[in-house]
């Protein structure tokens, strides 16, 4: 979201419009996100043209290549990128990841999402999205395919003997033989094994299918609650079902989105967030939102509220959680399609937050110390200088809490997240005589 993540930030005066292709002014944000000691930087992505291009700046760079360009001028910041399983193969990503890591020392992540609607597939030879359920099945394939893949090199493999003309000790680099029912792939990788032993591997889905798949893959997991109560119980519940796996809870860390938008004092926030509203085109939203419900635009109605008789979680294929977020929020608080509208202009669903900087610490700790995250997702209303404030502002008042570093201790995203890295798992399969 180059602009910012409000719908409208890019019509600001001080926004470039021309940000979105510009490589050197994502290595700022990153190098603005390190001097604050933040974990990572995360690059949301998807294989199709996002939204309408005459209403704001739709194309984007392919974020893997954008975070190579990044990690040679960082050097402790995480570097995640999105990409789909539906519309890869395990093979040329696992690469990719793989590469990443090893240009950043070790700093790479892997937002795995499945991809919902039917603009994709239209790109990739299909005529819909496959159905929900299949898509996280393949999606889980995909993941041991490509940890596999990332196991195929032992980390000692590399011997590097000049006198003995042996550069790599064949016998610990294994082919992984896959066939299943989405991929068949031979292997081994043409990488070896990178820094952190394999990418962190991070999720966003919060349907039955995306918590099942996050409890049993995910070790970071970007979620949309709108208050604590409902961010708590997802908290809990994704928790569990990872100790139900077998999994240690705290290797996976939860890390609900809030897009902040702060001002000098609370009536000045408020100020801004109402400047970005009334920027916002409720015309194109309104058709948006149509999609979602799965309704034609004619049976909505700007002022008011959603009608009754809106379909059930169950038969939506798309973005299922999210779905029922945004009607929920709509329900909950009564709202007109036109303030639901300006609701989700600033996150899509996830929770904005206008105040001070210390208000935003507050709402942070509340959240934090209440046991409904490990950490945060910021989403600046307004790129560069949401980010700018958040910086300089917010993250002194969490450090003089004792809530957040004040230095890197780790070099690496895992250690960033304090997490383990992974055993080699073929290194442990006798090779075969």
């Amino acid at each position: 979201m180059p602009a910012g993540h409000h719908e409208a930030a890019w019509r600001l005066p001080e926004s470039d419009p021309y940000a979105h292709v510009d490589i050197d002014y994502f290595v700022r944000l990153a190098q603005l996100a390190e001097r604050g000691k933040l974990d990572s930087i995360f690059f949301a992505d998807a294989p199709a043209l996002f939204g309408d291009p005459g209403r704001r700046p739709s194309g984007t760079l392919e974020p893997t290549v954008v975070l190579t360009a990044v990690a040679v001028q960082t050097s402790r910041i995480g570097l995640i990128a999105t990409a789909s399983t539906s519309y890869n193969e395990p093979y040329n990503l696992a690469r990719r990841f793989a590469s990443v890591d090893w240009v950043s020392n070790g700093r790479a992540g892997w937002n795995i999402v499945t991809t919902a609607g039917d603009d994709a597939a239209r790109n990739f030879g299909l005529d819909a999205a496959p159905e929900h359920h299949r898509r996280y099945a393949k999606a889980a394939e995909f993941v041991e395919v490509s940890t596999k893949l990332w196991d195929s090199w032992q980390d000692d493999s590399i011997v590097a003997d000049k006198e003995l003309g042996i550069h790599t000790d064949s016998s610990k680099v294994r082919p992984i033989g896959h066939d299943g029912e989405f991929f068949r792939v031979a292997g081994a990788l043409n990488v070896p094994r990178s820094p952190q032993g394999y990418p962190v591997l991070v999720q966003a889905g919060s349907s039955e299918d995306g918590k099942n798949f996050a409890a049993q893959y995910a070790e970071a997991v970007f979620t949309a609650q709108q208050t604590l109560v409902d961010a708590r119980e997802f908290y809990t519940d994704l928790k569990r079902r990872a100790a139900e796996l077998g999994r240690d809870p705290d290797a996976i860390k939860i890390l609900p989105g809030i897009v902040p938008i702060i001002g000098d004092t609370p009536e000045h926030a408020r100020e801004l967030e109402d400047r970005l509203e009334q920027l916002i085109s409720p015309e194109y939203a309104v058709g948006q939102l149509a999609r979602v419900f799965g309704l034609p635009v004619a049976d909505l109605d700007l002022d008011s509220e959603l009608p009754d008789d809106l379909p059930g979680e169950d038969s939506i294929e798309g973005a299922k959680s999210r779905y029922t977020l945004i009607v929920n929020l709509a329900r909950r608080e009564h709202l007109t399609l036109r303030q639901l509208i300006a609701r989700l202009g600033g996150g899509r669903g996830h929770r904005t937050f206008a105040g001070t900087a210390v208000e935003v610490a507050d709402a942070i700790e509340e959240w934090f110390t209440g046991g409904a995250a490990d950490g945060f997702n910021i989403m600046p209303a307004v790129l560069p200088s949401g980010l700018e404030r958040f910086v300089t502002e917010v993250v002194p008042i969490l450090q003089q809490r004792n809530l957040f570093r004040t230095e890197y201790t780790a070099t690496t995203l895992r250690g960033h997240y304090g997490l383990d890295r992974p055993a080699n798992r073929l290194a442990q399969v006798a090779v075969p005589a």
